[in-house]
């Protein structure tokens, strides 16, 4: 898949709000500071779509944007963010949990997990509630960049094991760099091809 276009459309806590459900839509969702909207940008090959910022947590909202006029791409509110409140936490995941649960045309949330660390509990209860809901995920290992050629491999291996401690088939999983622009190809096209069983 080329990317032709790709623009904002709207930011909102109001899931009522979100455009109308008449295109497939992919939500990108991780702890914050995991890199995720680095990796819209270079999926999008767009500096500047989805904000970029050192302070983790920036992103409150939920914010579709409009790919090739034919599917959404939603960022979604990081989980996890330590410094935020406690009530700014809840009404976050509940926001979340409303966007996730009520939009039909979701097709396949991206659940982004940072290569250098071990797998953190919120990434293993984040991804178990899913799997509860039957709601459709993939893995994003994201910032692989950051590791050495040794290291990567290990880290990869050691993140495959802990998931499959409670799955039994590891979930479909995708490798990815956005400073080296690498895993954009497998991403998209594994878009391209759920697009096709779309049905309004």
């Amino acid at each position: 898949m080329k990317i032709q276009s790709a623009e904002f459309v709207i930011s909102n806590s109001d899931i009522s709000k979100c455009p109308a459900p008449s295109l497939p839509e992919y939500a990108f969702i991780g702890r914050s500071n995991v890199g995720k909207s680095s990796l819209i940008n270079m999926l999008t090959n767009r500096k500047k779509l989805a904000k970029t910022s050192g302070t983790p947590g920036k992103t409150q909202l939920v914010n579709h944007f409009i790919i090739n006029d034919t599917w959404y791409l939603v960022d979604l509110p990081g989980y996890g963010y330590a410094k935020s409140s406690k009530k700014d936490r809840k009404t976050w995941m509940g926001m979340i949990s409303s966007y996730l649960m009520s939009r039909k045309s979701l097709l396949c949330t991206f659940v982004l997990i940072d290569s250098r660390h071990s797998l953190q509990k919120i990434d293993l209860e984040f991804m178990t509630w899913m799997a509860e809901k039957q709601l459709a995920f993939v893995i994003v290992f994201t910032k692989t960049d950051k590791l050495g050629q040794q290291q990567l491999p290990k880290n990869i291996k050691k993140l495959k094991m802990q998931i499959l401690e409670h799955w039994e088939i590891l979930p479909t999983h995708f490798i990815t760099s956005s400073e080296k622009k690498i895993g954009a190809e497998g991403i998209l096209g594994f878009i391209d091809e759920t697009n096709e069983v779309f049905e309004v």
